[in-house]
């Protein structure tokens, strides 16, 4: 299986992005598309910085499930996990949600947890809108995205530009799927024996398959701005693993010139993953490029300060390091 197959193609979104890029320099000096985040200067040499996203077909999972009451908190970890790259500190989030006929009680549990998710990376629900659009979405679904508001001193910016060959990648471990592959996940779920209400036959038993993929995706917010403008443990570069996985990840946060070497087995790949890759029979490479496989966030720093990061972070650890080939390789 791969992810194309199951109807989404990265490079077509890549794409998208390279002609927007090109676009938008014709309209805008100086804006620079393509990042985790936007940068936008507000004067005292400061930076507001601004991310925007959805929760994909995870959506469908919550739909099947009948389980609404964590989804919110994807919601804003996409956002807010983006523009922290950046070095930011979220200061509010605003929400869309769309349906064709709106049930509040249903309605009240998603944005209970996006309210979770504002309190859990220190930032505030300012807003947002509730669209009732009939005949659009199916019935009972609904619509989510969302963007999150930072601010981030000019001293502060992570921006990649101090990367140097030799620096250790922090792999920051994720708590499942997070929000990105469920278009290949649900492929995999249908061609096993196996539905939502299943028992995993991985772990203690004790969650079904709904539960498992439902994992709300983590916050890392708190943890990276402790140890970069907390602790002063320089954060050279981040990533947020998501759509492309390792593979268009990583390289966006690297200067030109340089790539990365990835430490296989350096960390725990979780049990989800490993199923799925075998269930489905799914390429390796098709893995690392469609989900985190148990890494969530990456930060780039000197060696130095990348071990005193993990006498800091719980379960993180070093994945990999910056090397002179360009790419993504493994070793």
């Amino acid at each position: 299986m791969t992810y194309a197959a199951a109807g989404v193609d990265i490079d077509a979104g890549a794409e998208l992005v390279r002609r927007i890029q090109r676009l938008s320099k014709d309209a805008f000096s100086g804006v620079d598309i393509g990042g985790f985040g936007g940068l936008y200067p507000i004067g005292g040499d400061r930076y507001l910085v601004s991310g925007t996203d959805g929760v994909g077909t995870k959506l469908k999972v919550a739909f099947e499930v009948g389980k609404h009451d964590t989804i919110g908190v994807d919601l804003v970890a996409m956002s807010v996990n983006d523009i922290v790259t950046l070095g930011a500190k979220p200061l509010f989030f605003l929400d869309y949600f769309a349906t064709s006929r709106l049930d509040v009680d249903k309605a009240e549990q998603v944005v209970k947890g996006i309210i979770d998710g504002c309190k859990g990376s220190d930032c505030v629900l300012l807003g947002g809108e509730t669209a009732e659009m009939p005949g659009f979405y199916e019935e009972g679904e609904y619509d989510l995205s969302g963007f999150a508001v930072g601010i981030v001193d000019k001293a502060d910016v992570i921006d990649g530009k101090g990367i140097r060959v030799g620096d250790k990648l922090v792999g920051l471990p994720s708590s499942g799927v997070h929000s990105n592959g469920f278009s290949l996940a649900r492929k995999v779920l249908q061609v096993s024996d196996l539905s939502f209400g299943s028992p995993a036959p991985f772990g203690d038993g004790r969650e079904t398959m709904g539960e498992v993929l439902l994992e709300p995706t983590k916050l890392y917010v708190r943890d990276v701005l402790r140890l970069h403008t907390g602790l002063k443990l320089r954060v050279k570069g981040a990533v947020h693993v998501t759509g492309g996985g390792f593979y268009d990840n990583i390289p966006r946060c690297l200067p030109d010139g340089v790539g990365v070497k990835i430490y296989k087995g350096s960390w725990n790949v979780l049990p989800i993953f490993n199923w799925m890759q075998d269930v489905g029979q799914i390429a390796e490479e098709e893995m690392y490029r469609t989900f985190n496989m148990g890494v969530g966030f990456i930060m780039v720093m000197s060696p130095e300060d990348a071990e005193e990061a993990l006498k800091e972070c719980k379960d993180a650890s070093i994945i990999g390091e910056v090397a002179r080939e360009e790419g993504v390789a493994f070793a």
